[in-house]
């Protein structure tokens, strides 16, 4: 398989110990799902997508009804890899200092100086509750931290623990009181993931295991070291000339100026950016590995094109007119892949 010309001139790889660090991620994802599995019933392309996330070392907007156990799994991600979790409920009175810190005035052997008071958002794994109910003031204070993994405050920057992730939640249906989260903020989500109801059988197993005396506690499993590690085997995995240009026909062809497919020239107010393309490389080599495979396919590109590009397009009013609806956009991209 050919590689292409990012992954030939970050250095020469030896395909046998990528294999052999591989084969031992596998092992580690396997012993994390069934942790997982423990605690979060069903939703298993939820858990992977999360899952793809992390390994990419990106950031989730966890889009679900309540009760859907979103909040649950975020809470066990935290604990079977080891890492620091805090979470804030956003509401319309939340302040941006409630989110990244402030300075306060300390007082000391009668002197007066300025103390800087951590935020939440000091922590590696942050669950950002309802993220829409806030402020666009408020939401922005989140924007430094995703993208450069440091917040700024009195014109002194403090640097975020590693790894940093934010995994936020909207609720779809309850609109009122709440601030759509501007295009600049939704572009440093790397994936949308849809969370739906449970199937029946899932859902039979969740009522009966968490109605009783007794109820699973997830157990850690890894550490942010390790996922540190694996977050850096991510990216030293090879891509076949194919998946480049797969990725790059997906999101060049969601584009109205450059798109050959007349329904997106026609309907697509704007379209994904190159930002969306780097997300699919990455997420493609995590599901890869996801599946204990070395090497991302153009399936993988399919698989992902919804939750990487439904956040980063949108529809005019000519498409809401017709009827036109945004996941049949993409799907008729990923039908062009061949």
């Amino acid at each position: 398989m050919s590689m292409n010309m990012a992954a030939a001139t970050q250095g020469k790889i030896d395909p046998s110990k990528i294999l052999a660090e591989v084969e031992a991620l596998g092992a580690r994802i396997g012993k994390l799902r069934d942790a997982i599995g423990s605690v979060i019933f069903g939703q298993d392309e939820v858990v992977d997508q999360t899952l793809i996330t992390l390994l990419s070392g990106g950031h989730a907007l966890l889009v679900g009804v309540p009760g859907l156990g979103k909040s649950r799994l975020v809470e066990t991600l935290g604990v079977v890899l080891g890492l620091a979790t805090k979470r804030v409920q956003f509401t319309p009175d939340l302040m941006p200092a409630d989110i990244i810190g402030s300075e306060v005035l300390d007082e000391a052997e009668g002197r007066r100086s300025f103390r800087f008071l951590p935020g939440p958002v000091f922590c590696q794994l942050l669950m950002a509750d309802e993220i829409n109910r806030a402020s666009p003031r408020t939401q922005s204070a989140l924007l430094q931290a995703m993208q450069e993994q440091r917040v700024a405050v009195a014109g002194v920057e403090h640097g975020l623990p590693r790894p940093f992730h934010v995994l936020a939640t909207q609720n779809p249906i309850e609109q009122e009181g709440t601030y759509p989260l501007p295009e600049a903020q939704l572009d440093r989500f790397l994936l949308e993931i849809d969370v739906s109801y449970p199937a029946l059988e899932a859902e039979r197993t969740m009522l009966l295991a968490t109605t009783g005396t007794t109820e699973a506690v997830p157990q850690p499993t890894m550490s942010s070291e390790e996922l540190r590690a694996a977050q850096a085997l991510i990216r030293r995995v090879p891509v076949g000339e194919k998946v480049v240009d797969a990725v790059l026909s997906l999101v060049r062809g969601g584009r109205p100026e450059t798109a050959e497919d007349e329904t997106v020239r026609r309907h697509v107010a704007w379209g994904p950016g190159p930002r969306a393309a780097q997300a699919l490389m990455l997420a493609s080599r995590a599901r890869a590995l996801l599946q204990g495979r070395i090497a991302p396919s153009i399936d993988d590109v399919a698989a992902l094109a919804r939750p990487v590009l439904r956040h980063r397009m949108a529809l005019n009013f000519s498409a809401r007119a017709d009827g036109v609806v945004l996941a049949e956009v993409i799907d008729r991209l990923v039908g062009r892949l061949g």
